[in-house]
Parts: C-alpha cells; sequence; structure tokens
C-alpha cells in the first residue's frame, strides 16, 4: 500500500492435554486467510511484484492462495494524491498463514528489504510495499500492527484488486468490499496485457537480490 505498515499479537502455540500415554497430542498451528496489498512505484515494478509474491509463498508458514493482477494509481503522500510522483503498480494476494502476527510482519519486511525497500520518508517512494490488509475478520491494534489496515476502506487500489480475487469480499468492521469501493471517486487503471501475479504452475525460480533494483529505471508496464 503506499502508506506505512504498522503489527503484534499473537495466536495460540501447541498444547497438550490429558495424562501422558507415551505419545504426545500437539495441537496443529492455526490457518489464517491474510489480505496482503502490495505496491511499487520506482524500478520493474511488474518484476519487483512478481518476485515478492513468489518471495511471500516461499515463506514458511506462508501460502499463497491467489493474487490479482496489477493495476495502475497515483501515488498517495502525507498532503494527498501526486500525479507528479513516479506512477504505483498495485495489487493483492490471499495467502494461508500459521504465522503469529509479529512473525507475519517480520518475513514481510524482510522481502521488502530484499528488494530494495526503505524508510527515509514517511510515505514516500518505495521499490516495494507489502500490508497486511486483513487476517480473517480479526481486528488487531498493536504497536505494530493495525488490521483490518486502517485505510484499507479508502483506498481504490487495495479495494479493487481484492474484488478481482474474491467479489463477496467483506472488511471487518466496514462492511462488503463492493460497497465500499463503490463509493470511492478515484479508481485504478488498468494495465495493458497484465495478467494474475501469480501462477504456481509456471513459477521460475527466485532470483538473487543482493543489491536494490536501480529505481532511475521503470519498463515496467502501466507507466503514464
Amino acid at each position: 500500500m503506499s502508506g506505512p505498515s504498522t503489527a503484534g499479537s499473537s495466536t495460540a502455540g501447541p498444547s497438550t492435554s490429558g495424562p501422558s500415554t507415551g505419545a504426545s497430542s500437539t495441537a496443529a498451528p492455526r490457518v489464517r486467510r491474510a489480505v496482503i496489498a502490495l505496491g511499487s512505484n520506482l524500478g520493474d515494478r511488474d518484476t519487483l511484484l512478481r518476485e515478492a509474491v513468489r518471495a511471500v509463498d516461499a515463506t514458511p508458514g506462508i501460502t499463497v492462495v491467489a493474487a490479482s493482477a496489477p493495476v495502475s494509481s497515483t501515488a498517495v503522500t502525507l498532503d494527498g494524491l501526486d500525479p507528479g510522483k513516479p506512477t504505483y503498480l498495485n495489487a493483492v494476494l490471499l495467502a494461508d498463514v500459521t504465522l503469529h502476527d509479529d512473525a507475519l510482519l517480520d518475513a514481510l519486511q524482510a522481502i521488502e528489504a530484499t528488494h530494495g525497500r526503505t524508510r527515509e520518508v514517511r510515505w514516500g517512494d518505495r521499490t516495494l510495499d507489502l500490508d497486511v490488509v486483513a487476517l480473517d475478520d480479526e481486528r488487531i491494534d498493536t504497536e505494530r500492527l493495525q488490521v483490518p489496515h486502517p485505510r484499507a476502506a479508502e483506498r481504490a487500489f487495495v479495494l479493487e484488486p481484492w474484488l478481482e480475487l474474491d467479489p463477496e469480499a467483506r472488511l471487518a468492521g466496514a462492511g462488503r468490499v463492493a460497497d465500499l469501493a463503490s463509493r470511492l471517486t478515484e479508481r485504478t487503471r488498468p494495465v495493458p496485457g497484465a495478467t494474475s501475479l501469480f501462477d504456481p504452475a509456471s513459477e521460475p525460480p527466485l532470483l538473487d537480490h543482493g543489491s536494490a533494483h536501480d529505481p532511475t529505471t521503470d519498463p515496467s508496464p502501466g507507466a503514464p
């Protein structure tokens, strides 16, 4: 999301009950459906988003279920929409996660860092942004994480790709995603020829990113 990520309570850990019978009974980790928003307005944006989705899916405790095609959106800054900033590519992925909240955030921030994300300017340009929008219907408000994401209901670049994946989606405490999207005046723009960011049958191996992408080049589709 073209805004800051915020993080953490934890789920219940393994438990055992009853007298010992020589074999322990361990509860399976609780699976939660995560909605994660992706954004990039620097570098090869399409490639960055596709690699990020594969990196998320390769993370133990996270299984990507689906990912939208990228859409194009105007940058949002602390002062509002800024057409003078590089245009964003945005997308949404759905994933089943068994990680605790802090572990999930740590994993996503590590993927951001691997792809050149820096945090010098709040809501500044970035190579990669990964934001947790929702975790099932949970409401979480800690120092690191707010779920649902406090600005998700106002962001077409979150709601519209999410609807592509789940037309009946609901944002906890706010209502149907379709209704929320219909109230917004700002719209995303389609990217000609764009396809889903995730096709498990044809995903190539992840590249090794020892250095950040060059932010001075932007060969990705959808540039204004």
